[in-house]
């Protein structure tokens, strides 16, 4: 059983459809929970799960989410009742509130109050037609409740000069593009490539790929750079790996047309060995939250519609 912790209740707003729910913060992930009430009030871009089920979630301005522990863990998310808000690692705060067929682990930290199901399916619904079908951008608000909502991108310090001045750029491009969408997403998803990238004119092979290579370039790589100098990962090999792990596929998606995240990783990977750990988990915690919000407007900009009349059939049995 979990116990709410007194005082920490949470309002979940999406102002474009009017509606706002509550949920009551637990003691099952209180490290977790701690994060996201410091960080409180912030907005983002509103996402809806596309493969696992009825599950909201999104970008959360949180660095400290890729690498805080859980205490509490659940195993399989689809037995957690209607309504549960998790935290995770992927830096998402994320809403169960119907059906999931995704068997994945999740941290819960937190409930919506019951009076309020019926205004979290109502979002569902309308979050779920705004990502697959209208394209329509949706916001959500995430403040303490009976507080004033707001919104800031947070700016991890470097002692580095050259560091600071690229967390600096960083920043400002996170800031800009976090409620807005990125101007070459914009036009890739218009055709509008300058490379060329797309066979015979093409684009929606383009757009499928460069969908594939951002989401893991921040979940798995900067976000795993950051969990590994943070589980004390020796520098020289925090170093070698962010080399392996993020200049080829940045290169690809600055071919592609995301000529600004090729730009900052050429200059990532110039100032790595200038950094000592402390400087190194700023940099590349400031890298995942900007690469996470590319992924999440890449996932809203996406033509899923376009294959609307491929349907799942029944499985075939012996």
């Amino acid at each position: 059983m979990s116990e709410k912790l007194p005082g920490r209740q949470i309002e979940i707003s999406w102002p474009d459809l009017g509606i706002t729910v509550t949920a009551d913060l637990d003691d099952r992930n209180p490290a977790l929970a701690d994060a996201l009430w410091e960080s409180l009030p912030y907005q983002s871009l509103q996402g809806h799960a596309l493969i696992a089920g009825e599950h909201l979630y999104h970008v959360a301005p949180i660095p400290s989410l890729l690498h805080t522990p859980h205490t509490t863990r659940i195993p399989d998310r689809r037995a957690a009742p209607n309504g549960t808000v998790f935290c995770s690692g992927l830096q998402h705060l994320g809403i169960k509130y119907g059906t999931l067929t995704e068997p994945m682990p999740a941290t819960p930290v937190g409930q919506i109050r019951e009076a309020d199901m019926p205004a979290l399916l109502e979002a569902g619904a309308a979050i779920w037609d705004a990502v697959y079908s209208t394209k329509k951008q949706i916001h959500v608000e995430v403040r303490r409740s009976g507080e004033p909502g707001g919104h800031r991108i947070p700016t991890l310090r470097a002692a580095d000069a050259t560091a600071a001045r690229l967390i600096a750029d960083i920043v400002a491009e996170t800031e800009r593009i976090w409620l807005a969408p990125p101007a070459e997403l914009d036009d890739l998803h218009q055709g509008i490539i300058p490379s060329g990238a797309g066979n015979f004119g093409t684009v929606l092979p383009t757009l499928l790929f460069v969908n594939g290579e951002t989401r893991p370039l921040g979940y798995a790589a900067y976000g795993g750079l950051v969990r590994a100098a943070v589980q004390d990962m020796p520098l020289d090999s925090l170093v070698h790996m962010a080399r392996l792990l993020v200049g080829v596929p940045a290169e690809f998606l600055g071919y592609c047309g995301l000529e600004k995240l090729w730009a900052f990783t050429r200059r990532y990977l110039d100032v790595l060995d200038r950094l000592d750990r402390d400087d190194f988990y700023a940099v590349t915690s400031q890298m995942a939250l900007y690469v996470n919000c590319l992924g999440g407007w890449n996932l809203q900009l996406y033509p899923w519609e376009t294959g609307d009349d491929l349907r799942q059939q029944p499985v075939r049995t012996a």
